[in-house]
């Protein structure tokens, strides 16, 4: 990216009070002032129900941001700067009071600077209280200005297709899809935005990326955690709703998308739906043919013992909600009909990893005895998004010697030794890209409603039969057995991830 910086912006987040802006986007913030990415002048209004002073409040979000900053909080000075511009309002969302008074603010502010700034509004709260504040934003005269003005929301995003389409109606009654961000904080990593790069900027990979190459893929997003504080949440919601239908999703539509024409926001997005609409319907009376669910039972986790899904706080004692998904899912189009992408996630797993398995066909015609191919392995790319972000590619050498043996070998690259560098954390990429307007990482309406669509057969099912077998896998392993048996149906097997290290 050119070193340009937005113009001046405003954020206002509403739910400032809460996790999300003490780990997440403060840090990120604070990390973006430091490398010198903010706008001047730039200014913080954060919104909460809480009754506390300007001073308590960057107390709180001092010590997020000691915690969680990339880049640690270096000293005073850069602090008190960067907390100068950050404002506290007490304030009930659901009173128009408030955005009357919020909207004097922002024009005050506006006039002292002698511009007319970006005004971003980041929905920081529980999706219960978004068309709250959407429809208080209309009324109160704070969206008119469609270039300036933007909304950033979080996910979930619905619940499914019909309740996705009705919040995509309710906020445009009040901005147009151009002012909407819909993050995905997994689409701000380096590396999976290092995708693109790597596909369509080097002439070696693109020619081999289609059917004819490629074997199957497979897309992994394992976490070791548990539900933690979320078990409320979480339990009304499922892997599926989780990670899926976002995270892994995503993933996959940048793995398969075709060539664009331009790297404008737009042309990427199309693109990205074009992938969506094209993945095969699930067939009902198939389901258990391409997707398994799972939920963890006590386990240990590197020496620790794990607790049962049922008996996380917040959860149900008899809860079938899934904390494990399998899918098995075709792109019907030119590029990769027939080519299988595998994809899985769950709570409770040995590692704590998110990667993309790219394996390769054989050889068309083995020339080498059997003596010397004892080992041999097709040629596999890993794209390992996190914990440490780099990609790696298996191949075959020979092995020293006067004979003729082969063995898998590896290249890796990795940011931290080629760049010497610890990329940004993924929010700070985001925020950057809504001060900047630049929507290409973010999800446009009929991309959300499009994922929806792709998992609907599965929601369906599940809903329509719940499961008898729960809890089904052990907390600290790769899931329940119809996982393995799943792809193991296709002659394939499971890619053990790779954590690189540090």
């Amino acid at each position: 990216m050119d070193k340009t910086n937005p113009s001046p912006s405003i954020l206002i987040i509403f739910g400032a009070g809460g996790d999300l802006t003490w780990r997440k986007l403060v840090p990120a913030l604070f990390d973006l002032y430091l490398d010198h990415w903010l706008p001047e002048p730039f200014a913080i209004f954060g919104i909460d129900l809480k009754d506390r002073s300007d001073a308590d409040f960057h107390a709180h979000l001092r010590q997020g941001v000691t915690q969680f900053s990339r880049r640690g909080l270096m000293n005073d000075k850069d602090w008190d700067e960067f907390s100068a511009s950050i404002h506290y309002l007490s304030a009930d969302i659901s009173e128009d009071a408030v955005y009357t008074n919020l909207a004097k603010q922002l024009a005050a502010l506006d006039k002292s600077w002698g511009v007319q700034a970006n005004h971003i509004y980041y929905q920081a709260t529980p999706p219960s209280m978004v068309e709250t504040i959407v429809e208080h934003l209309g009324r109160g005269n704070l969206v008119s200005d469609k270039k300036r003005t933007r909304i950033v929301l979080e996910k979930p995003f619905g619940r499914d297709l019909e309740s996705a389409h009705q919040l995509n109606e309710m906020l445009t009654h009040a901005f147009d899809e151009s002012q909407i961000y819909r993050i995905d904080h997994y689409l701000g990593k380096e590396t999976v935005q290092n995708l693109l790069a790597f596909r369509f900027a080097n002439a070696l990979f693109e020619p081999i990326w289609d059917r004819r190459y490629i074997d199957h893929i497979q897309i992994t997003m394992a976490e070791q955690v548990g539900v933690e504080h979320r078990g409320g949440y979480y339990d009304h919601a499922g892997a599926l709703r989780d990670m899926v239908q976002n995270h892994l999703l995503q993933v996959l539509c940048l793995v398969a998308m075709e060539p664009p024409v331009s790297f404008e926001d737009e042309e990427i997005r199309n693109k990205k739906t074009d992938v969506l609409n094209a993945i095969r319907p699930i067939p009902q009376e198939q389901l258990h043919q391409f997707s398994v669910r799972g939920q963890y039972a006590s386990g240990w986790i590197q020496g620790d013992k794990a607790i049962p899904y049922r008996n996380e706080p917040d959860v149900n004692s008899e809860s079938t909600t899934e904390t494990f998904v399998a899918l098995k899912l075709f792109v019907d189009n030119w590029r990769w009909q027939d080519v299988p992408f595998y994809l899985r996630t769950g709570k409770r797993l040995p590692e704590h990893v998110s990667e993309v398995s790219i394996q390769f066909r054989p050889v068309p015609h083995q020339s080498f005895p059997a003596t010397a191919i004892g080992d041999w392995q097709p040629n596999r790319l890993l794209i390992h998004i996190q914990p440490n972000e780099g990609i790696q590619l298996s191949f075959q050498a020979k092995r020293p010697g006067p004979k003729m043996r082969l063995g898998p070998v590896d290249m890796r690259f990795t940011y931290k030794d080629a760049f010497h560098t610890s990329p940004p954390e993924a929010y700070e990429t985001l925020l950057l890209d809504v001060m900047l307007g630049d929507a290409t990482l973010f999800m446009r309406a009929d991309q959300v409603e499009a994922a929806w669509s792709v998992i609907r057969p599965v929601l369906n099912g599940w809903e329509a039969v719940l499961p008898d077998n729960f809890p089904n896998y052990l907390a600290g392993t790769w899931g329940p057995e119809a996982a393995q048996v799943l792809i193991a149906r296709d002659g394939r097997s499971w890619s053990m991830p790779c954590c690189f290290e540090e």
